[in-house]
């Protein structure tokens, strides 16, 4: 017997369900931990228990966690990072870090060289690269004890050989070093690619220690099998690519909800609307995945292009305190995973959103009884607010005027009512509250190719044929059962500011897991 166990780390609870083939056999919640990895662990060890689980019958285990973006917006553990750009003489008008926050500019910039390299937009070379110039500039970072160095190329998405022999040279004279290539990580857009390569880079030393010890937790567990970590698409990739690409993650909480929402409600055309404990995230599902957003996307203030869905996200949930100062209002803030000792309704002194709910008999949580007092006229209108602030976040989500479905999930959906605006429909499907890591345990092995390539006519299949087949080898490479790989995505963007033919090609693929494979040998 093959079990999936999913996990999902939220700010307030950490979820974890058991499948076994296409059936939930258990769930669970235990409180989210500073440390993230205890938490894990009490949720894993909480399932084993009540669902009478061997650990010896775990085959896979798949995490969600927003542990990393969390890093990013506290500004915390993240590692002094060294740019170097290959731009020749161009770009150097604006350098890295120019529109970054102070804050977190402090905490990651390290040094900034710009070296001989690079390309013009037709494929031609900027200027050819200067081996002793790279190698003094490695010399200089090793010195300086820099640990990460992010790498970018102008033009890189269309020939990536310059920031790949760059890396190269890393690895050879420096390999104590983290590197990360832009071309691995962004789109065409040349700052806030690098961006975004920055970002992965100084995430790769707290991605390391979270993946060891999320390891180190399994196997005192007694559970020996491969770890998975979710990512921003909403499929799984493996540890090691979680090492890697840390920035991949960021939205894997948001995603898993949406991809447990489609499983749970058999919806897959529809928005998703999650409350958690701490905030509201808004997305919506095509095909059972969710939207990819098409523009730029700002993290923490600093504007990248990398993979993201396309989600908003609002700071309202159960955890939300309410206040009445003249004014009535519920959230941003929260308490979050203190909810079970600071709400009204768990004997706390702090009036939230989920008394409210229980107030106006939404609900039976905690003691009912301790919020008997409470004034209808608050627990109305902060209810009515809650409906208001929802409503108006669905409309930003809407592509045309017509209303759509929506399927509401998450531990905090009791603060919600059913008369929601913009909405067409309304469905909690069972289980809800643990929708994330539902979505963890039933997400499937996933790759996408992302390339600019020149196309004609007569090359235009062979081209196609040609990205299919790469997509579908990464696919398996990464441990998806080659015979359950399907493309499910191909778009082809043609580029009218390249040379003639430049289309920007992406595709996708997803697969089963497969479990004949030795964990071991999955990359």
């Amino acid at each position: 017997m093959h079990i999936r166990i999913g996990v999902d780390v939220g700010g307030t609870n950490t979820d974890a369900v058991a499948f076994s083939k296409n059936e939930l056999i258990a769930v669970t919640k235990s409180p989210t931990t500073q440390d993230v990895t205890s938490g894990v662990t009490n949720a894993i060890l909480g399932l084993i228990k009540f669902g009478r689980l061997q650990p010896k019958e775990v085959s896979a285990v798949m995490v969600g966690t927003t542990h990393f973006v969390n890093a990013l917006i506290e500004s915390k553990h993240l590692i002094p990072t060294a740019v170097v750009r290959l731009c020749g003489k161009t770009t150097q008008a604006i350098h890295p870090f120019r529109d970054w926050p102070l804050r977190l500019r402090e905490a990651i910039q390290a040094e900034t060289f710009f070296l001989e390299g690079g390309h013009e937009f037709d494929g031609r070379t900027i200027g050819t690269l200067n081996l002793s110039q790279i190698d003094d500039v490695i010399e200089k970072i090793n010195n300086a004890g820099i640990r990460a160095v992010a790498i970018s190329s102008v033009f890189s998405p269309l020939n990536q050989s310059h920031e790949l022999f760059v890396a190269q040279r890393f690895y050879e004279h420096a390999p104590n070093i983290s590197v990360s290539i832009s071309s691995e990580i962004g789109r065409i857009g040349f700052l806030e690619r690098e961006n975004a390569t920055i970002l992965n880079a100084c995430l790769k030393d707290i991605a390391e220690k979270i993946v060891s010890a999320l390891q180190r937790s399994l196997i005192e567990l007694g559970i020996y099998c491969k770890l998975f970590i979710s990512q921003n698409d909403g499929t799984l990739m493996s540890a090691a690519h979680a090492n890697r690409y840390p920035i991949t993650t960021f939205a894997s909480g948001p995603t898993n909800s949406m991809r447990g929402a489609a499983y749970l409600s058999g919806q897959t055309d529809c928005a998703v609307i999650d409350i958690g404990g701490t905030t509201t995230d808004i997305g919506i599902l095509r095909s059972g995945y969710p939207r990819e957003a098409s523009s730029a996307v700002s993290v923490n203030g600093v504007r990248t292009n990398f993979r993201m869905p396309d989600v908003v996200s609002i700071g309202l949930g159960g955890g939300s305190i309410v206040r009445d100062n003249g004014c009535l209002t519920v959230g941003p803030d929260s308490v979050g995973y203190n909810i079970r000792s600071e709400a009204l309704i768990f004997g706390g002194k702090t009036l939230t959103a989920t008394d409210l709910a229980v107030a106006s008999g939404r609900g039976v949580i905690g003691d009912p009884s301790r919020v008997e007092h409470l004034d209808p006229g608050i627990v109305r209108d902060g209810l009515e607010l809650i409906q208001l602030t929802i409503g108006q976040a669905l409309e930003t989500m809407a592509t045309s005027s017509e209303p759509i479905p929506v399927v509401l999930v998450g531990g905090g959906h009791l603060i919600c009512g059913n008369e929601i605006k913009s909405a067409k429909s309304v469905v909690r499907p069972p289980n809800l509250d643990v929708a994330n890591a539902v979505g963890s345990a039933i997400s499937q092995i996933g790759s996408q190719v992302d390339q600019i390539i020149s196309v004609t006519p007569s090359t235009r299949e062979h081209a196609i044929e040609s990205l299919r087949r790469e997509t579908i080898s990464r696919c398996a490479t990464a441990g998806a059962l080659a015979q359950s790989i399907e493309i499910i995505d191909i778009e082809e963007i043609p580029l009218a500011y390249l040379p003639a033919g430049s289309v920007r090609m992406q595709m996708r693929a997803v697969g089963n897991l497969d479990f004949s494979r030795d964990p071991n040998k999955i990359t």
